[in-house]
């Protein structure tokens, strides 16, 4: 940090939201700029991740109680008070005061007289019209109410928000900041409840996973070093993930309690863990990678998933790693490297077409409607054009792994978006093609906010006859 003395975590989230552009830049990039100069670095994350996320709910709010339209609400002077709201709306343990006079002397800095009063004015509208920050959801009256948790909301004096039994697409939309065409699609193909989950898990602030190299360690082993210096931390056993019939050939998974910095843990550099979300590593553990086999991780990058083979199979099995992106493939050596992997080769992708594998691992690029709480940018992105944009890609790679198995191979396909036009259709689409492969398997999670919260995604396994 420099001489100047250290910004608060409300001046660094303002200042990130004034720099940022949903649909263009990514959010973490910007802030890992900006948080050398703070000592609230976990605050300032969440209030960044938390104000974008819930952005379209807190312009609803602004616009109810300012009068006005954010559009005609000046840029900086409207992020003071998206963050303000924000923490008014979803953060009932930090007192009022705090929020507004800081919010006010934000706006005293950048600005003249008369916007501070609009500021000190909208925030203490805002205010006067929450009658309570925290009421359990089961007590309140969900047109007045936007939920912070599965089991607690913010109620308002005042109805702000559509009725969600006349109008479920508009009430999950605004109250949940998500598209509405994404919404209606899954109100179409799951239940009104599933619907809930899925919108609540979208903006909840994720869990870290982690999932011990068994290749260096145990769960046990990491658990103790954990211990040891103070980590906060809770293992979780295989058998909670949701009905897996798989053997138990690893370890269970670990859930991270404390906001350490993941390259600051203990166990990092000598490469004892990688951060991995519960359902993400599902595909693999589906497939059952044996140690005899060749595979092929078609579209590799970063190498979660590629070293997660590499252990399944003992660091015995013949791995080739490739991406369309030569950039990115850097950081699957970088990981494997880390990991102590010796059984990857990465290759260009250009070097591998003529080849025949036992088995392709195939985690295609798509829409992310799985991991919207992770990706928070992907909410302003994705459109209906794209998603279908995307099943074309998804498509014409798995035409490609196709060519590149031996009889009796197997497809692994997986995706992180709970989207049918990439999952299952993508697939019977596929299989109604190539009539020499059946479905072995397929499995959708949907992302939850549960006690063990994950995100969302799908794999099935294509076997050749």
């Amino acid at each position: 940090m420099t001489g100047h003395s250290p910004k608060t975590a409300r001046q660094i989230a303002t200042a990130l939201l004034n720099r940022f552009d949903p649909k263009r830049g990514y959010a973490a990039a910007i802030l890992s700029d900006l948080l050398p100069q703070t000592n609230e670095t976990q605050r300032a994350t969440d209030l960044v991740f938390g104000t974008i996320r819930n952005r379209a709910a807190i312009d609803k709010v602004i616009a109810e109680f300012s009068g006005r339209p954010v559009e005609r609400i000046q840029p900086k002077l409207l992020n003071i008070v998206r963050v303000a709201s924000f923490e008014l709306i979803y953060c009932p343990q930090t007192p009022e005061y705090s929020i507004v006079n800081e919010a006010v002397n934000m706006a005293k800095a950048l600005a003249g007289k008369k916007q501070t009063g609009f500021v000190n004015a909208v925030l203490r509208q805002i205010t006067r019209h929450i009658k309570n920050r925290q009421i359990p959801l089961s007590q309140a009256y969900p047109q007045k109410t936007l939920p912070q948790t599965l089991s607690t909301g913010c109620q308002f004096d005042m109805e702000i928000l559509a009725d969600p039994q006349t109008s479920p697409t508009q009430y999950f939309s605004i109250v949940f900041s998500l598209p509405e065409w994404l919404v209606t699609e899954w109100l179409n193909e799951f239940s009104e409840e599933q619907v809930r989950q899925i919108c609540l898990a979208s903006n909840r602030r994720p869990s870290i996973y982690i999932r011990p190299n068994t290749l260096k360690t145990t769960t046990q082993q990491l658990a103790e070093k954990f211990y040891a210096e103070d980590v906060d931390f809770e293992i979780i056993p295989l058998d909670n993930l949701q009905a897996l019939r798989i053997e138990h050939r690893e370890s269970s998974t670990i859930i991270l309690k404390s906001p350490k910095a993941i390259t600051e843990l203990p166990g990092f550099k000598e490469g004892l863990f990688t951060v991995q979300d519960i359902t993400a590593s599902l595909p693999v553990r589906i497939l059952q990678p044996r140690p005899e086999w060749k595979i092929l991780d078609l579209c590799a990058a970063p190498g979660t998933k590629t070293t997660q083979l590499a252990e399944l199979t003992e660091d015995s099995a013949k791995i080739i790693a490739t991406d369309i992106d030569a950039e990115r493939l850097k950081s699957v050596n970088e990981n494997t490297a880390r990991l102590g992997i010796t059984c990857v080769n990465v290759l260009p992708y250009e070097q591998i077409l003529n080849s025949k594998f036992d088995s392709v691992l195939l985690d295609v690029p798509c829409s992310n409607t799985g991991v919207l709480a992770k990706r928070i940018e992907a909410r302003f992105r994705i459109n209906p054009k794209v998603v279908k944009e995307l099943a074309k890609t998804q498509a014409s790679l798995l035409a490609a792994a196709a060519k590149m198995l031996k009889p009796k191979g197997r497809i692994c396909y997986s995706t992180c978006s709970i989207q049918k036009a990439e999952n299952g259709e993508c697939v019977k689409e596929f299989l109604r093609q190539n009539l020499t492969f059946y479905l072995e398997s397929e499995l959708l999670t949907l992302p939850s906010a549960e006690e063990f919260d994950r995100d969302g995604g799908y794999v099935a396994i294509m076997t050749r006859k």
